[in-house]
């Protein structure tokens, strides 16, 4: 019998189809984000007066692979399912960018999202290139051997394009440390020995570094911090709205509440909730461990997504999906702070309205905000490579340090330029990768 033909097909599994076959028929590299991603930067890389050979390369990644994963799924049934890898920039060092597994994922968010990690590498300071990889899939409709064996397979496909010395993996949407240690294990069964520096956001037990899984929430938090400070506010008491209540939404709730500010709002797939007096955010964490949704929750009201981001708070934190703050949304935004926990969850519109109210709210771009990931990620990487190992004191102290710098020399762009945050952030980013492509030169 052929078990790659279903004898039948849930609904499910046809809108995956029919999905699929959508995508096969698009031109996928010309997707929205990626397009305003690229003009944003070449409109930053202008204003710089960046020469324009550089430009040019910079707007296309060096390299992209699309793999396809066929998968035996546990009915027996195989299905074929798109992969990606995409390899941006690696002038300051080895490529390195998640890997997410989403039913959206395609060539050109993959695209946009490693160009902004080459930057954001160079915003952190840390001797890394941007990459970013991902799978077309909703991961809450596979089993868990399902997910591993779809994992192992993409691994293989994309075997010739990592390494611990040319390319190394993250965690993303949809993926977190027991993933990598799936792609850590068939990359190094392939390679006949162990790799643990191959990927980052691994078990512990698998060379993993202390404080990775929260780095990137508490890193929304510092950025938050250093933004409050620079306008001389003081954090307790205040209110915070955060969308996402994943990994890093959560633990961004958990620094800044423990920091005295009010949590008052959060959501997830499922929808919001809300309570003016602040949430207690431990209990729902409990909550959530039982139920796997703030949904329902007892002590709080119910709120939609959108209304959550058009809350009258002091910071607002979109930790989600990207694209969520459009013009429209921008325009009735009430927050003093808004920090991006995502990645580009701003549209271009969008952008262009927060330029406008940029004396009324200050924006914590992406590529400084949520830049804890890729610390933390760098700093596991060093640790894999000489096995020698941190504790979480030092991963902490190292992380908000940095962090702080780059806050430090956005701000300064942002003075020498008389420009917004997300342009400086980027100036900052574009400026350093520039520097280093020039210092290597071209070849051949």
């Amino acid at each position: 019998m052929d078990h790659s033909i279903r004898p039948e097909s849930t609904p499910g599994e046809v809108r995956a189809a029919d999905n699929d076959r959508r995508y096969r028929s698009s031109l996928e590299w010309e997707s929205k984000f990626f397009r305003d991603t690229a003009a944003l930067v070449e409109r930053t890389s202008a204003a710089m007066n960046l020469d324009p050979n550089i430009i040019q390369r910079l707007l296309t990644p060096q390299r992209a692979l699309v793999v396809s994963c066929p998968v035996r799924m546990d009915n027996g049934a195989v299905r074929n399912m798109i992969g990606y890898r995409v390899q941006h920039n690696n002038a300051r060092g080895p490529f390195k960018g998640g890997i997410r597994y989403h039913e959206d994922v395609n060539l050109g968010e993959v695209s946009a999202l490693s160009m902004l990690m080459s930057f954001k590498c160079g915003v952190a300071g840390i001797p890394l290139g941007g990459a970013k990889g991902g799978i077309r899939v909703d991961p809450r409709q596979l089993s868990s051997q399902e997910k591993q064996r779809l994992t192992r397979r993409y691994t293989v496909e994309i075997l010739d394009f990592i390494g611990a010395e040319s390319d190394i993996p993250a965690p993303d949407m949809g993926t977190d440390a027991e993933t990598m240690a799936w792609l850590m294990d068939t990359y190094s069964e392939m390679k006949g020995h162990t790799v643990p520096s191959v990927v980052t956001g691994k078990p512990l037990n698998l060379g993993g570094s202390k404080g990775r899984t929260e780095a990137t929430g508490f890193g929304v938090a510092h950025t938050i911090a250093a933004a409050a400070e620079h306008l001389g506010i003081e954090l307790p008491n205040k209110r915070v709205a955060i969308q996402g209540f994943g990994n890093v939404g959560s633990y961004a709730a958990r620094k800044l509440s423990s920091m005295g500010m009010k949590v008052i709002s959060v959501s997830d797939v499922n929808g919001g909730i809300h309570n003016p007096d602040g949430l207690d955010i431990n209990h729902l964490l409990k909550y959530v461990a039982i139920r796997g949704s703030v949904q329902g929750y007892p002590r709080a009201d119910t709120l939609s997504n959108e209304e959550l981001l058009l809350l009258d708070t002091d910071v607002l934190v979109p930790a989600a999906l990207g694209g969520v703050i459009d013009a429209h949304v921008a325009q009735r935004l009430k927050c003093r702070i808004l920090a991006e926990g995502a990645n580009g969850p701003v549209t271009a519109e969008g952008n262009d309205v927060l330029v406008q109210r940029q004396d009324d709210i200050f924006v914590v771009p992406d590529v400084l905000a949520n830049a804890g990931g890729v610390i933390v990620s760098y700093f596991e990487w060093v640790q894999g490579l000489q096995s020698f190992f941190w504790n979480l004191e030092e991963i902490n102290e190292r992380l908000f340090r940095i962090l702080q710098e780059a806050f430090n020399e956005c701000i300064n762009f942002k003075n020498k330029f008389h420009t917004d945050m997300r342009s400086a952030a980027l100036m900052l980013g574009i400026h350093r990768v520039s520097e280093a492509m020039l210092a290597r030169g071209l070849f051949p």
